[in-house]
């Protein structure tokens, strides 16, 4: 059997810096170098300050980092002298022509490919770990045979990764399953074999799953499209919890109990970011109605359309309680990344409330305890967030590192992320500092236990799935006051 013994992985994002890092604590004999073609990158992971936040990955990437674990730009060297490639780049969705708004982007895949075969000779195995549409690795081959020389020989994998962000650590020391896919030739179950050695190291054999690259490829999309699904699906009962006065909570608890549906990814909140969720479903989306699969894409596409309405109707709430309008009000956002434990804001939900507020005219101080000044403003003057106007972000954003001063003469107080220090906050000492009558909106059920405390200090609280109180302020517009459809976002403001 082909013995691994050099491992390189193009990509030092989210993927390949944590699973890598992993391998090479787990495999000391087998060296690790994770190479990319970003400098700064490379620097942080070579740093005390690694590019990315994950429980746990500190002290993994320091057992190894300099013995059998490197971060390099030379990306050349390393692919000449590995045994097996990993490709973690970045696959986006298309921003332009066929397939926008849809279909992944190969173009960094692609370039791995042709990098790969121009470099390297002799025997390699090249394992897809992006998440890529299916039939990808077939393109890949298609580039490694139209360019092929006498002395190599490349075997194409998918192994695709299956973690979750804020316990990636764990779930790649123990994960669900490891799934490896590739040709039904003896070459490709060869490199099967080889690839599922490295694994055996800490992964029981029961938990390795073998299958054809294109089964491979798929279960990663239907994984990450049934758990988008499930959110969704709870999301919509939120709704139609608060419309008659059920607890979303005691919904889910109840239906969880049920063995058939388990409990898991039944949290109802202001709606599923990251990079992988929206990203999945669109592609799979993309890939039914490329099939002629058009009932198919229609029912995924809801998943999606879903999420979204969660977002607009969260955001139409704290208009319609403070009075129908945010203009020139302060509102305290805590919370910018996609979940607690990782500083990932990609997909979140909090850049989409923050259009929403911002495109009604409020003043956003936001607060998160990972996320970088840096990151909150760049994510928020993308053109399709900013309305192809970043100086309102420089306008109408300030970005704290103390939540307490974002909460000052705050009209109102609104969690997005579920950090576990939002529970611990002194609210009685933000109330005092408020502005009368002072909001919380719990966008991700964190505050449930606190609800009487935060009434009794004189807070009005709304929050996903329930009616928490009937001593809400009663508020009806005047008849010359439009209100908002909760089925469109909030217009934009006409600029005077």
């Amino acid at each position: 059997m082909f013995q691994i013994k050099k491992v390189c992985c193009i990509g030092a994002g989210y993927v390949g810096g944590p699973t890598c890092s992993v391998i090479a604590q787990m495999c000391p004999e087998i060296t690790v170098t994770v190479v990319d073609v970003n400098e700064s990158r490379i620097k942080a992971w070579n740093s005390d300050t690694l590019p990315i936040y994950e429980p746990g990955l500190k002290e993994v990437v320091e057992s190894c980092r300099g013995r059998n674990l490197f971060f390099s730009t030379d990306i050349d060297s390393a692919i000449r002298e590995a045994d097996l490639v990993f490709i973690s780049v970045n696959t986006p969705t298309k921003t332009y022509g066929m397939g926008k708004g849809r279909a992944a982007d190969l173009k960094f895949i692609e370039a791995c490919a042709r990098r790969i075969v121009e470099v390297s000779d002799g025997y390699k195995i090249v394992t897809e770990k992006s998440t890529v549409p299916v039939r990808a690795a077939e393109s890949i081959r298609r580039i490694f045979d139209a360019n092929t020389k006498p002395s190599l020989n490349l075997q194409v994998l998918s192994n695709p990764e299956f973690l979750a962000e804020g316990t990636a650590v764990r779930d790649l020391k123990e994960p669900d399953r490891v799934l490896i896919g590739g040709d039904e030739t003896a070459e490709g179950q060869r490199a099967i074999r080889a690839l599922c050695a490295v694994y055996e190291h800490w992964v029981p054999e029961a938990r390795i799953i073998t299958t054809n690259t294109w089964s491979s490829e798929l279960s990663k999309l239907a994984a990450n499209a049934f758990l988008a699904q499930r959110i969704s699906s709870i999301n919509s009962i939120s709704a139609l919890c608060e419309a008659t006065g059920a607890d979303v909570e005691e919904v889910a608890k109840a239906i969880g109990m049920d063995q058939r549906i388990g409990s898991k990814f039944l949290k109802a909140s202001v709606g599923f970011g990251g990079s992988c969720f929206q990203k999945d479903v669109l592609n799979l989306v993309y890939l039914c109605e490329a099939l002629n699969l058009t009932e198919v894409a229609s029912y995924w596409q809801q998943v999606i359309d879903m999420n979204e309405y969660q977002r607009r109707r969260f955001a139409c709430r704290i208009i319609d309680c403070l009075f129908n309008t945010v203009t020139g009000k302060k509102i305290a956002l805590l919370g910018f990344s996609f979940k607690k434990d990782t500083g990932d804001t990609r997909e979140s939900s909090s850049i989409y409330i923050s259009k929403y507020l911002m495109d009604e005219g409020a003043k956003l101080f936001i607060y998160d305890p990972k996320v970088l000044k840096e990151q909150i403003i760049h994510d928020l003057s993308q053109p399709n967030i900013s309305e192809d106007n970043p100086q309102r972000v420089s306008e109408l954003v300030t970005v704290t590192t103390d939540p307490y001063e974002a909460c000052q003469s705050a009209h109102a107080l609104v969690i997005c992320t579920e950090w576990d220090m939002f529970k611990e906050l002194d609210y009685e000492k933000i109330y005092k500092k408020m502005l009368k009558p002072a909001f919380i909106f719990d966008g991700r059920r964190v505050l449930d236990h606190l609800h009487s405390h935060l009434q009794n200090i004189g807070f009005q609280i709304e929050t996903i799935g329930k009616k928490v109180t009937s001593t809400r302020i009663p508020y009806t517009p005047a008849a010359v006051c439009p209100r908002i459809s909760v089925s469109e976002p909030p217009t934009k403001k006409t600029k005077v």
